[in-house]
């Protein structure tokens, strides 16, 4: 069996899976390749609000949300029940973290499915930021069946244990 190197994986390359549907991916990463979901309309290099893409390109993972604490390399933080991120395009607070409560449209990180309980944000129209580009564009655990996206990458849980304690901080993740 493949292992990951000791030094931390840098790296994590996502391509949609050939002949599979527009959400299936696969995710290499150090020597190791993991079957992913990506967006339900596959990948895009034009990101709208709501498409159901995942954005073409190279995104900097630039910290972690966590439900419980996990050994990681990259910055990280538990996540509260209050946690909520910003998807309102209308917003001057667009794609940002805040608190609930909030009357703007937002996604809950607490999430009762158990998606986010490892959630890395991926530096996708974070700096800067345009209203309606897309929002809250994160690695998370995926559903067991690898069930599409909103336009996320996500990775069934199992493999995301065995995957997140090995990147190094300011990991990458490159969408074709």
């Amino acid at each position: 069996m493949a292992k990951l190197r000791a030094t931390g994986v840098s790296l994590l390359r996502v391509a949609k899976r050939i002949g599979g549907k527009p959400h299936e991916a696969r995710m290499m990463a150090g020597g190791l390749v993991f079957p992913c979901a990506i967006g339900r309309a596959g990948v895009t290099h034009d990101k709208r609000e709501g498409d159901g893409a995942t954005p073409a390109g190279r995104w900097r993972l630039l910290r972690f949300y966590l439900r419980e604490p996990k050994p990681l390399r990259a910055p990280w933080r538990l996540t509260r029940r209050d946690d909520i991120w910003c998807d309102d395009a209308r917003s001057l607070l667009y794609n940002r973290p805040l608190r609930a409560p909030s009357r703007l449209s937002h996604e809950e990180m607490w999430r009762k499915d158990r998606l986010y309980d490892v959630v890395g944000v991926m530096d996708y129209n974070i700096r800067p930021r345009v209203r309606g580009r897309g929002s809250a564009i994160f690695f998370h655990i995926a559903t067991e069946d690898l069930g599409p996206t909103a336009g996320c990458v996500a990775l069934r849980a199992r493999d995301m244990a065995r995957l997140a304690p090995s990147l190094s901080r300011g990991a990458m993740i490159e969408v074709r």
